[in-house]
């Protein structure tokens, strides 16, 4: 059992951070290439991301949430507590993602359809590409940090102190 649960936690944690890296340095910068830009002009590149960026809060909290229960399940299995640094982290992580889930990414998007809408004034297109710019750059930074946040629970679900857990 201890080898399924740890079997669990590796693939999660790699697919979250291989997720978390994918589209950090590849499929969100492609939404803005040159390529992409030239093809579907820029206001339908910016709404095909916020369409990936759906569900890359989405798995992003499925990540979390399996990542939670891996380390309650383990606790049950093994006996041995659960570091407080590692719940506090996953806590933060799932609500990080919940938070850009169902605020940050719904008033972005709200954003960008007042930035390219045809009945909103030059002003008020100005005003939401400020704010959508501050937005964008905040959730840049917050990413980086969920990137070392996940990068901090794979280490510590494959690190050498796990493979010594046993059983009492």
């Amino acid at each position: 059992m201890l080898t399924f649960l740890r079997f669990v936690g590796v693939t999660n944690a790699a697919i979250w951070l291989g997720a978390l890296v994918f589209f950090t340095i590849g499929a969100g910068p492609a939404f803005f290439s040159n390529d992409m830009l030239h093809l579907l002009g820029r206001p339908h590149a910016g709404a095909a991301a916020q369409i990936v960026l759906e569900r890359y809060f989405d798995l992003q909290i499925i990540c979390s949430v399996i990542a939670l229960g891996h380390a309650f399940a383990e606790r049950l299995y093994t006996g041995q507590p659960i570091g407080r640094f590692s719940i506090a982290m996953l806590g933060l992580l799932l609500g990080i993602s919940l938070l850009g889930r169902f605020v940050i990414e719904p008033q972005m998007k709200q954003l960008h359809l007042q930035m390219y809408a045809v009945q909103t004034t030059p002003a008020q297109k100005a005003a939401a590409k400020r704010t959508f710019g501050t937005f964008h750059g905040g959730s840049q930074i917050v990413n980086l940090l969920v990137i070392a946040g996940v990068l901090t629970h794979f280490w510590q679900t494959t690190g050498p102190g796990v493979a010594t857990r046993r059983v009492r």
